[in-house]
């Protein structure tokens, strides 16, 4: 260290002044622990900054839609679907998912784009994703690959069959990216596909309810293509006076996928994280359409899980994810666990 020394001539008062420069290696050591304390604080409190911006157009596009997709008459019967009339041939017609963003959604909501299940990456959408346990996933481009269960059934007297119509994407003028799954056959309601099975409990299909499906990526084909983050999905049950659910789903499993009971399911949500509660049943059938992306829920699976959304004083509405639907259980049964975003 230079060390500079000053002599006073002044008698008496004579004395000396120190003065202390530091060296060029302290320097480069100064930067280099500043340097190290930048690279491990800023990429967090970048991904911070990420996680509210994503949940703050997040919670804009649920508005928008929302609004977009109660302003439309109904949501069903849009497009035509005509199957092959026979095998390899290419006469099929499917422009029902096409159809309902352009003569419809499209009147209600500012649209700039428009792709069908061939050019969906013309429309910022991602070949690939990474879901919630951060599995790489392709993305799917039929209501079929989205959900699997989504087909022809005959269970308990109860028919059923819904079109495997292909995907759609669009584009707002907020650049968010938007894939359509539609059924084309919804429904208003449960009345034509409730039954009661051998157990004597009420059960629907959500199959016969759910109208279309969007998954959502708020920044187009830029990344980190993770659900949770920039993607995530709504969904809008009944043709007529819809309602639209949007729910985010906890990174991870609870209580290990074990089977609990309602008290017990509420308890552990709300101990997981103070922001977290169960789904209420719209939610839950929505993350069961869904569970491709979230890689939390298996369709498929056999197991049931719980909703927050009760039947009665004894009983809860739950989800059946081996085939797409909705049961009352008692609130002494046991069901697994999947905690949404308050």
């Amino acid at each position: 260290m230079t060390k500079h020394i000053a002599f006073s001539r002044a008698g008496k008062n004579q004395h000396t002044v120190i003065t202390h420069a530091f060296t060029m290696a302290e320097i480069l050591l100064s930067l280099t622990i500043i340097g190290v304390v930048a690279a491990i604080t800023l990429p967090s409190l970048t991904g911070n900054i990420n996680e509210r911006t994503w949940n703050t157009q997040r919670k804009a596009l649920y508005a928008r839609m929302s609004q977009a997709i109660a302003l439309m008459p109904a949501l069903n019967g849009y497009g035509t679907l005509k199957e092959e009339s026979s095998a390899g041939a290419s006469d099929a017609v499917d422009t029902a998912a096409e159809t309902f963003v352009t003569e419809g959604l499209a009147k209600v909501l500012k649209i700039n784009n428009i792709c069908d299940s061939e050019h969906l990456e013309d429309c910022g959408v991602p070949e690939k994703y990474t879901d919630l346990l951060g599995s790489p996933k392709v993305t799917p481009t039929t209501l079929y690959s989205l959900a699997s269960y989504f087909q022809s059934m005959a269970w308990c007297g109860l028919s059923f069959s819904i079109p495997n119509t292909k995907a759609v994407a669009f584009e707002t003028q907020n650049g968010e990216s938007l894939i359509t799954y539609y059924n084309p056959n919804c429904q208003a309601s449960f009345l034509n596909s409730e039954i009661t099975d051998s157990y004597g409990h009420t059960f629907q299909f959500v199959q016969t309810i759910m109208c279309v499906n969007f998954i959502y990526d708020l920044n187009g084909n830029k990344g980190p293509n993770t659900v949770g983050k920039d993607i995530g999905f709504l969904t809008a049950f009944n043709s007529t006076d819809p309602i639209v659910v949007a729910p985010m789903p906890a990174n991870r499993r609870v209580n290990n996928g074990n089977a609990i009971s309602y008290e017990e399911a509420i308890s552990v949500c709300r101990k997981s994280e103070d922001t977290m509660r169960l789904p209420n049943i719209d939610e839950l059938s929505s993350l069961s359409i869904n569970s491709a992306l979230s890689g939390l829920v298996g369709t498929g699976d056999g197991q049931d899980y719980w909703s927050g959304t009760k039947y009665s004083s004894t009983e809860v509405w739950g989800q059946d994810t081996d085939v797409g639907g909705r049961f009352v259980t008692s609130i002494n049964d046991n069901g697994r666990v999947l905690c949404v975003q308050r």
